[in-house]
């Protein structure tokens, strides 16, 4: 039932998914953070933020696959007819092109909603956000290693699935990402807690 709606519907299929699942991501990567259950600021701002993500990644899904499939048959990119091809290609440019910016609206959106609560409602400016932004982070982690050895070959797989499935199911890999980074994060303070 709900694959037929999100077939009609897919944009909202797209909101709802991200929406639900990585807001989960978020909830679980707090909870192994801090070992308890925590309900964050602006949770269903930040929901609205991963929707929105996923109205986005619904229609770049379907823009990258048929993007790759035209520059495959016009001899743009080679091993026209294959699927593992297709699939890699549209899921490298998707995460050289796409993928970084769509990450600098996350991380940003994320900024202004956490700094509206930390200034009681106060005015944000976009200078503010750049500034407070760990830009080495973003760089070098979320861009540099991220993309190329996480989401490239996740969105490889991700591309071989029927279509009605690669929104769903890149959504739970946005879970699995947020608990991947918990962790490592909670390791590093750990160890550093202990060095001190």
């Amino acid at each position: 039932m709900f694959i037929r709606f999100t077939d009609t519907y897919p944009y909202q299929g797209g909101f709802a998914k991200f929406a639900i699942l990585a807001s989960m991501g978020d909830l679980l990567g707090i909870r192994i953070l801090k070992g308890e259950w925590t309900i964050p600021k602006g949770l269903f701002y930040k929901a609205a933020v991963w929707g929105i993500i996923g109205i986005m990644v619904t229609l770049m899904f379907t823009i990258y696959m048929g993007g790759t499939a035209a520059a495959q048959v016009s001899g743009k990119l080679p091993f026209k007819d294959s699927a593992i091809a297709q699939a890699f290609f549209g899921s490298a440019v998707m995460n050289v092109t796409f993928g970084p910016m769509m990450m600098v609206f996350h991380r940003f959106t994320d900024m202004y909603i956490d700094t509206r609560y930390e200034k009681k409602g106060g005015s944000v400016s976009l200078k503010e956000l750049i500034d407070k932004n760990d830009w080495n982070s973003l760089v070098e982690f979320t861009w540099l290693k991220t993309c190329p050895f996480f989401w490239i070959p996740a969105h490889t797989i991700v591309f071989l699935l029927p279509s009605q499935y690669r929104v769903l199911v890149s959504a739970f890999l946005s879970i699995a990402l947020g608990l991947l980074l918990a962790l490592a994060k909670k390791e590093k303070s750990e160890k550093s807690a202990a060095a001190v």
